[in-house]
């Protein structure tokens, strides 16, 4: 067995660099074929692709060749393999099966008929069977059924090699190990690294292409952090040689980090760093490796002798709304190449390389990768005046359709109107438009502060509407909002509107994005226009804000459901003795701490409690001295499920005793402003008829949303009858 033949698995568009790879690893016969190479050599460079390939997934041992036009003729030719050989009795096995054009057609039946094979053998030779285990068995059996022919093989890997075990913890969308693997190989890495350049990945996410770009550079095998392979139970395992492999590379490693170059990581979200950091410190590299929270805006080039790499694989829409949205990102990355990375080479991967041509700088290359199932294309740069380009702008130039031009002069005369309200009321914050045109159904709101923002949300269309006509309609007013409001169309961030399901409620919709500074009142507060799904500021509750902020004079003020706080800032604002701020979310309440230090507002009289508030209200009203408040506001979600719940909530279902759990709460003369978004909802006045009452819906009907006076209903409760 000193020349055996071998298969390895690699994702779609990396063939051609494993088939490099793996040559360079020793093996002969190396031809490439759909997502795999074969190869050929003694049994240490199937181990030394093991340990070593960074594009692999799966390096196989073709042990038979099956004729199998049906289950019977399959059953009979695996169960006439020498399986004995492979493993025993006592070990466990499990299998996997792929077919395709053949008689047998689905995987699960396939692979019980191969089992069933394996384990008859055994029983009929020593009345014993293995058993079947899916978590690391002793030996993994692969079999490919193709136009009823069936290759049986043994998988060398066990666990596909893309897991290289230091992804302790993860984020939205993880590029996979050796797709990063892959993008950096073909954006020329090792020669930046060889030649003493450093990478950086300005949108790092969970830190995958800083941690593989930091193995390739100090020379480290992929796979050292395993501690199990495939063929390490199985029956032809040669320890010694598998001990000498693993001895070579941990001496290259050594020696490799005694040359490796700082990498630096830099991500606008708080979780993706500290995500990048455990990982890094799984791979043990973090001293190499740093990795801090900056936004797009702020990216500079880091301490560096000569010129290096940035690498980034940033959001890609997959619908138009979502890739127009976009633009303003890939924008903003090209003027920062431009501005501080001269002379560096860039890379990056997008679902949608039309995006790159917002970039202003023209692909030197351009390489097709699969991020799962998903069709990316590579852009690398070199950051260099002569392939500079000026952005793209023959769309914009290009003269408004009909539609557009008729949604465009409907935002004017909104704008003229509402404009002089907004002026008069000193509001800068506000809701502009809301499918006051069918055709054009979205919402956009305007923000302003150091610079006009605009908010525009699509509400997704009924499965009626033509798919095609409706991205037709939604080019044509992302097209239009800039010219109307003659704003770049880098202030103007997008987002697909519809509803929120549990947990769902709290997640951002993009893994960065920026704060902005803007002004209510006398209030300053913080609204992200990109990174979550609502911007941390509900303009239709503006009126019951500054209710809240007369209100407020000299009372212990609870705010439930608090979202980012700035109804706690209005009750500070307006001289609460102290505020308690109630959210399940962490991130919301962080925020709520940073609207409330933005005001001046930090003194211990301001508490923050992360909870489920539905518990914590029933608990805290069945004290027998509950605390008191003198003004709570309650403004619940329609429908909550979120896992850190204790019990679902619907707000029809629950609110008389939610209602009555805070009115328990109030202090006397105390009052409990009740505010719902749920279009449908009807409050129960007999359930609640021993309390006052007063529907405050129609008085706090913001102007900016007179179109559509069902946006919320609220209430004024106090104990007793009136």
């Amino acid at each position: 067995m000193s020349h055996i033949a071998f298969f390895a698995t690699t994702p779609k568009g990396q063939e051609s660099l494993l088939a490099a790879e793996l040559s360079a690893l020793g093996a002969t016969g190396v031809k490439e074929t759909r997502a795999g190479v074969n190869f050929s050599g003694p049994l240490s460079v199937a181990y030394r692709a093991c340990l070593w390939s960074r594009l692999a997934s799966r390096i196989l041992l073709p042990v038979q060749h099956v004729a199998a036009p049906t289950p019977e003729a399959l059953y009979q030719g695996v169960r006439d393999i020498s399986w004995e050989e492979h493993l025993g009795p006592d070990d466990s096995l499990t299998v996997d099966f792929a077919t395709v054009q053949s008689q047998i057609s689905h995987s699960h039946y396939g692979a019980l008929k191969v089992k069933d094979a394996i384990v008859d053998r055994f029983r009929d030779i020593s009345g014993r069977r293995p058993s079947v285990a899916r978590e690391q068995p002793t030996v993994r059996i692969n079999v490919y059924l193709y136009r009823d022919q069936a290759t049986v093989y043994l998988d060398l890997s066990g666990d596909s090699l893309h897991r290289r075990r230091y992804r302790v913890q993860s984020v939205t969308a993880p590029l996979k190990e050796n797709t990063a693997a892959a993008m950096l190989l073909r954006a020329g890495w090792p020669e930046v690294a060889q030649a003493g350049g450093t990478l950086l990945d300005p949108m790092c996410g969970s830190g995958t292409l800083l941690i593989e770009g930091a193995l390739i550079a100090a020379d480290i095998a992929p796979g050292l952090l395993r501690d199990h392979f495939g063929f390490l139970g199985w029956r032809g395992h040669d320890a010694a040689i598998w001990a000498g492999l693993i001895a070579e590379a941990q001496q290259r490693r050594a020696a490799g980090l005694q040359q490796l170059t700082t990498l630096y990581g830099y991500d606008a979200d708080p979780r993706a760093v500290q995500a990048a950091r455990q990982n890094a410190a799984a791979a043990q590299l973090a001293e190499h490796i740093v990795i801090a929270q900056t936004s797009l805006r702020d990216l500079s080039a880091p301490p560096a002798d000569r010129p290096g790499l940035l690498a980034v694989n940033p959001p890609y829409g997959e619908r138009l709304g979502e890739t127009e949205a976009l633009k303003p990102l890939y924008a903003e990355l090209g003027a920062k190449l431009k501005e501080h990375f001269s002379g560096w080479r860039a890379a990056v991967l997008t679902a949608d390389p039309e995006l790159g041509k917002n970039m202003g700088i023209r692909a030197r290359k351009r390489y097709t990768l699969y991020n799962g199932a998903l069709e990316c294309k590579l852009l690398c740069f070199e950051v260099v005046p002569e392939w500079f380009v000026t952005a793209r702008a023959v769309e914009d130039e290009a003269p408004l359709s009909p539609g557009a031009e008729m949604l465009a002069n409907r935002l004017r005369k909104n704008l003229k109107t509402l404009g002089r309200w907004a002026e008069k009321e000193d509001i800068t914050c506000y809701r502009l438009y809301d499918a006051d045109l069918p055709e054009y159904a979205v919402a956009i709101d305007l923000y302003r502060g150091e610079k006009l923002w605009v908010h525009v949300q699509e509400y997704a269309p009924p499965a009626s509407i033509d798919p095609k006509k409706a991205e037709a309609r939604l080019r044509d007013a992302l097209r239009a909002i800039p010219v109307a409001l003659e704003i770049p169309r880098e202030q103007l961030y997008f987002k697909i509107r519809q509803r929120q399901k549990g947990s769902a409620q709290y997640q951002a919709s993009e893994e960065s994005g920026e704060f902005h500074e803007v002004r209510e009142g006398p209030c300053r507060l913080l609204v992200n226009l990109g990174a979550y799904l609502d911007t941390g500021l509900f303009l239709d509750h503006r009126p019951v804000r500054a209710l809240i902020r007369e209100l407020a004079r000299g009372k212990e003020f609870l705010n439930l459901f608090a979202y980012t706080g700035s109804a706690s800032v209005h009750a500070a604002a307006g001289g609460a003795s102290g505020t308690t701020t109630v959210d399940m979310s962490r991130t919301y309440l962080e925020w709520a701490r940073r609207n409330m230090a933005l005001n001046g507002f930090t003194g211990p009289q301001h508490r923050y409690l992360q909870a489920d508030c539905v518990s914590w209200l029933n608990e805290q009203s069945a004290l027998k001295i509950p605390p008191r408040y003198g003004l709570i506001f309650l403004d619940p979600p329609t429908f909550s499920n979120s896992k850190r719940m204790e019990d679902n909530f619907d707000v029809q279902r629950d609110h008389v005793a939610f209602i009555r759990h805070a009115a328990a709460l109030l202090a006397p003369r105390g009052m409990l402003l009740f505010s719902t978004n749920n279009r449908r909802f009807k409050l129960d006045h007999e359930a609640l008829a021993d309390l006052q009452l007063e529907d405050l819906s129609r008085a706090l009907l913001p102007q900016d949303f007179a179109r559509n006076p069902r946006i919320h209903q609220v209430w004024r409760i106090q104990t007793g009858k009136a």
